[in-house]
């Protein structure tokens, strides 16, 4: 490969003008991710909040029903993600190779891991409403659809989505979430030092 060949640089083997800027647009980026990792709450009312404007925009426009459609379907899959374990247990049945969830009570316990985890989860979820927000400014988008047919297949859809989702959780033992599972503790200090 000769001297510039190389993916952004420049003819002098630096890099180009461009390169450094989005690679530091992206470090930016990157960082406020970072900083916002601990505030889950926060995020989520944000997301929400975008998802409320979202949804007023496209009520006062009447129109870009097609990707609000898609926009939901989206969120059904990570929905979909984020509850199902990174291991599917029912993979698992037949090869004894791999971690599984306990099936009895004697059993290791072996914590709940997302295929999506919720960081993940939420991030891609923002990324969705704010392109779909961006698609309802392109006249493309708006195709014309009767959207009452469009709420009763996602109704549909979600649906029988979420009833195989918890027939597999109720098969296989799972819960995804940590709300009323028992907390273990270990012993109490007592405060008493043994004198020599």
């Amino acid at each position: 490969m000769s001297e510039g060949d190389s993916v952004g640089d420049s003819v002098h083997g630096k890099p180009s003008v461009v390169y450094r800027f989005f690679t530091r647009l992206g470090q930016i980026y990157q960082s406020w991710l970072d900083k916002s990792t601990p505030y889950t709450a926060v995020r989520w009312v944000v997301t929400l909040g975008l998802s409320f404007v979202y949804m007023i925009r496209v009520y006062l426009l009447q129109g870009w029903y097609i990707v609000t459609y898609a926009l939901g379907i989206y969120h059904l899959n990570l929905f979909i993600a984020f509850l199902s374990p990174k291991v599917d247990p029912s993979l698992m049945e037949d090869s004894d190779d791999g971690p599984s969830l306990p099936t009895k009570q004697n059993e290791e316990f072996r914590p709940f891991i997302r295929r999506l985890p919720e960081f993940k989860f939420w991030h891609a979820a923002t990324k969705g409403i704010l392109v779909a927000t961006i698609c309802t400014f392109f006249d493309a988008f708006n195709v014309p659809v009767f959207w009452p047919i469009l709420v009763m297949y996602f109704v549909m859809l979600f649906c029988i989505t979420m009833k195989r989702q918890i027939k597999h959780m109720i098969k296989y033992r799972y819960i995804p979430f940590t709300h009323g599972k028992r907390k273990y503790k270990g012993k109490e200090d007592v405060g008493k030092t043994f004198a020599s």
